[in-house]
């Protein structure tokens, strides 16, 4: 028994494929619109590489734009099919390659929900990625002239501007390392003399931060050096005093901030899946209407539409003895070629036997 079965008549058909056509159109606008969000997305990833890690949360763009593309082509495609649905001569041709349309729209279908489920699920692997990126980056501040690491402090400068952060938990991870370049110190003060022998590492330690970490709203003048220290400074305290350097630091912000991108995306995923599944069963319906008509051999008439020829546990079962059939036939029988060779070795003995003296 066919599944969700509806009644259309000629003119029912026309409207339903006139309105498919539509949809599918804009169906095409909104994969270009998923296109250019993973575009851009990526872009945006691809800008902070210097400072992740890994890439692991690149896997959202790439779908996104395979998938922008793919639906691009997947609904060009049904616009044609509405067109030729109302010719009988035109249809037919579309019998086969509608099974392969149903399934990769099927497929278009998973991979979008799939981007909104990852979205969510890779917030854990981007904060690690940033927080190893960052830390390296910190650390290799000072390297500005070691090749490969001669535009790390750019980088990390312009971040510390561009998202208002300071550090990669805080201000105070530059506490923790050497991010002014020997070749900037006078080894002959006692100062610099003094603070290298303070630690084991033999590191030139600051209580210190780049001057990209100063909050330009803040009233009083940036304070950068000795910032633990309440003597160094008029009217100062460490420990109570809101400082003028930016609080937050950039692991989180660079999290919120591509979270946010990521987040921004899932209204326009989820239209995009709505639109994709309307277009799958409309043009389901369509195909099996016109399919019924021609079977009664009058396109005119009225005919039904469905969505599942049988009911799902049947299909199903369908599905499976259909692919079943499928392996088997790819399978090569080993008695069968066992037995075709004994006959070509047979053939072949004759062939080289003897011919037989004449009586």
């Amino acid at each position: 028994m066919a599944l969700l079965k509806i009644k259309f008549t000629q003119q029912r058909r026309v409207h339903l494929a006139q309105g498919l056509w539509l949809l599918s159109w804009m169906a095409v606008m909104w994969g270009g619109v998923i296109f250019c969000l993973g575009v851009y997305l990526k872009t945006e990833l691809l800008r902070r590489a210097e400072v992740m890690d890994n890439t692991e949360i690149h896997v959202v763009p790439n779908i996104l734009m395979m998938v922008g593309l793919a639906s691009i082509g997947t609904n060009w495609v049904a616009s044609r099919v509405c067109q030729d649905s109302l010719d009988p001569t035109r249809f037919p041709r579309w019998k086969v390659p509608l099974l392969a349309w149903f399934a990769v729209a099927t497929v278009l279908c998973c991979l979008l929900i799939a981007v909104v489920a990852l979205s969510y699920a890779l917030q854990g692997s981007l904060e690690e990625s940033l927080k190893v990126g960052l830390r390296n980056g910190i650390r290799f501040y000072k390297d500005t002239d070691v090749p490969g690491r001669c535009f790390q402090k750019e980088t990390i400068d312009r971040l510390q501007m561009e998202f208002r952060c300071c550090g990669n938990n805080n201000f105070k991870d530059w506490f923790e390392v050497q991010w002014v370049s020997n070749r900037y110190l006078d080894f002959t003060s006692k100062d610099v003399k003094d603070r290298i022998r303070s630690n084991v590492d033999n590191r030139y330690l600051l209580d210190g931060v780049p001057f990209s970490c100063c909050n330009p709203t803040s009233p009083r003048p940036c304070l950068r050096y000795h910032l633990t220290d309440n003597n160094a400074h008029f009217n100062y305290d460490y420990q109570s005093e809101e400082l003028n350097l930016y609080s937050r630091g950039c692991r989180q912000a660079l999290t919120d901030y591509y979270m946010e991108l990521m987040n921004s995306t899932g209204p326009g995923v989820l239209s995009v899946i709505l639109i994709q599944l309307s277009v799958l069963l409309s043009l389901r319906y369509l195909q099996t209407a016109v399919e019924t008509a021609m079977v009664l051999e009058d396109p005119e008439g009225d005919s039904e539409g469905y969505l599942l020829e049988k009911g799902v546990k049947e299909t199903i079962e369908d599905l499976k003895i259909n692919a079943l059939t499928m392996l088997k036939f790819g399978q090569v029988d080993p008695n069968a070629a066992e037995g075709s060779s004994e006959v070509a070795d047979a053939e072949k003995d004759e062939k080289d036997a003897p011919p037989s003296p004449a009586s």
